[in-house]
């Protein structure tokens, strides 16, 4: 049997009563997520909906939202899981992109939902506690699994668009698999875990090492809708939360969170920080406040979140993404796709049972990532000589300045060691003699001061002299991604101060 809803069906055979879905005071146990989902799917039949079809949902990190995605994938169908804040157009692009025959909307967002399907025939189911579990009761559920091959697409993911518009990676029934395994070997999980679900569940990274990898180990998830250090630190202390994953935005909140010390986090065993690059100063001081482990790890939506990992067993080295994950290969290339010498900066092109088998409806850009049978990340990163790969930048943030390449990761580091910095972000701006010039953007943390010239004048102590930015502004807020990245293409640039 290939089928990604088969971690729930299995996991339900071995432990019916074990919670599988936490919501505060809401318990949804395997035996309950696996009888919802198969009334998902008699739903689905009855609407017309059949094994290779895309269904498209709209929903927060609620228990809906697992019902109705295993409920999809055990009809055979395919999964396009939606960002709840996409505007009614976005919600258009994604739903004709895909060919979506059917959303599910959760009811607060049922206004974007409506008028982002207008005119296009396909149908809104909206989910609303209480009557559409009323819904489903009326349905005849459909308890055995569609039969899929592995190549068959499981679940369309869709790309932040930072280049273009989205497109859509086709993850595989035995893709998503493999890599849930993987997810659960890698940090010895099992029924006695208990992992934070603070990560959005339609993004790959809370989808796979978190949902898929709890389904598949029998543990249990506990759903935070909407993060908040406070309350993620509440949920920590009240279930006994052994895992938790996280991106580095997270991390620096909990870490400095007035009311952290009050909180019981003893059972806080392992941390898993991934999305984007985690600072080493936040990685030290989340080490010691919290008495546990934090661990790199590094992938993207086209390789179900998997490529590399530091391993709990393994020495761990600040700053690094870690080893390649069992069934990887990566190497790093020039622009020549030439291998490069060791020690030297490269992109990180990879081989995987993880990557996707292409973008949908999308021949000639999965031929460019794809190009020579190696996945292409558009990551620059160096290797050492014991294997562990280290994240430069990605190679479109490359800022090149009068000639130099200076990664906007290497003088994020320099900032986020001034004990007045929150977040920071690098980035190039237009330059008419130098072609680019370097520039920060800070946040400041509660009860800190500094000033901008301040901050420029602890880097330029700290690096060479064409990588200090010249223009530094400090604002209240960074604008984040859904998963708390830091989205440098969506920073405004108001008035700079300009310090040579």
């Amino acid at each position: 049997m290939t089928n990604l809803a088969q971690l729930v069906t299995d996991s339900a055979d071995r432990h019916r009563d074990r919670p599988a879905i936490r919501l505060d005071d809401a318990v949804l146990t395997y035996g309950a997520l696996d009888a919802a989902s198969a009334r998902v799917a008699g739903l689905l039949q009855a609407k017309g909906v059949a094994a290779g079809d895309r269904v498209a949902m709209i929903l927060p990190n609620v228990p809906h939202f697992p019902a109705i995605y295993y409920g999809i994938l055990r009809l055979g169908a395919v999964v396009v899981p939606l960002n709840p804040l996409l505007s009614e157009r976005e919600v258009a692009f994604h739903v004709s992109d895909s060919g979506s025959r059917l959303l599910f909307a959760w009811h607060q967002f049922a206004d974007v939902a409506h008028l982002g399907t207008e005119g296009s025939g396909i149908e809104v189911l909206l989910v609303e506690p209480g009557p559409f579990e009323a819904l489903l009761e009326r349905v005849q559920p459909i308890t055995a699994l569609a039969e899929r091959d592995g190549m068959d697409p499981a679940v369309l993911v869709y790309t932040s668009g930072t280049t273009g518009l989205p497109k859509g990676a086709e993850l595989t029934h035995g893709n998503l698999l493999d890599a849930a395994r993987v997810a659960v070997d890698l940090v010895d999980s099992g029924p006695h875990s208990v992992t934070l679900g603070a990560l959005p569940l339609f993004h790959v990274f809370g989808m796979v090492s978190g949902l898929n990898a709890m389904m598949c180990a029998g543990g249990c998830i506990t759903l935070l809708p909407r993060f908040d250090a406070g309350r993620a630190l509440e949920i920590i202390e009240r279930d006994r939360v052994n895992i938790f994953l996280g991106v580095p935005t997270m991390y620096t909140a909990m870490l400095h969170h007035p009311g952290r010390e009050a909180r019981d986090t003893s059972t806080l065993g392992l941390c898993v920080s991934g999305g984007a690059p985690l600072p080493v100063e936040v990685l030290h001081g989340f080490d010691r406040a919290f008495d546990c482990k934090v661990l790199e790890g590094y992938g993207l939506s086209e390789t179900c979140g998997m490529a590399s990992f530091n391993r709990p067993d393994r020495e761990r080295k600040p700053g690094s993404i870690g080893l390649p994950v069992r069934g990887v290969q990566m190497r790093l290339v020039d622009d020549h796709d030439e291998e490069v010498a060791p020690g030297q900066v490269g992109e990180i092109v990879l081989r995987s049972p993880h990557v996707m088998r292409g973008y949908h409806d999308q021949a000639a850009a999965t031929e460019q990532t794809m190009r020579h049978g190696w996945f292409h990340t558009g990551d620059l990163a160096r290797m050492d000589d014991e294997g562990y790969f280290f994240i430069v930048d990605r190679k479109k943030d490359l800022i090149i300045r009068g000639g130099y390449n200076v990664y906007p990761r290497e003088v994020e580091e320099v900032l986020y060691e001034h004990p007045a910095i929150q977040n920071a972000a690098v980035i190039g701006l237009p330059d008419p003699s130098l072609g680019e010039e370097v520039a920060a953007v800070v946040t400041l943390r509660a009860g800190r001061r500094a000033t901008e010239e301040d901050l420029v004048a602890f880097v330029k102590k700290r690096v060479a002299a064409y990588k200090y930015p010249r223009r530094l502004w400090i604002v209240d807020e960074l604008p984040l991604g859904p998963t708390g990245k830091v989205l440098k293409r969506a920073i405004q640039i108001p008035q700079l101060t300009t310090t040579e």
